[in-house]
């Protein structure tokens, strides 16, 4: 029972990490949006990354929810 505290305490550590990460991210992006020389090849970058932190954020919560029969 240790095991699965301690895992479901580690994934929930990690979404918080990513969820706060997320919100950086997004708030990079709209101060960068908002100045009209702003480097489009960061922006992307940024942008790529806060899609691959959402799906993260989206697989860990999958994880820990039960599972739900149909």
């Amino acid at each position: 029972m240790n095991d699965t505290f301690e895992s479901v305490t580690s994934l929930r550590t990690r979404l918080d990490v990513l969820v706060a990460e997320h919100q950086d991210i997004d708030e990079a992006i709209s101060r960068l949006d908002d100045h009209p020389s702003a480097d489009e090849l960061l922006v992307r970058r940024l942008k790529k990354r806060k899609l691959f932190v959402k799906d993260r954020i989206s697989l860990i919560e999958r994880m820990m929810s039960p599972d739900v029969l149909a």
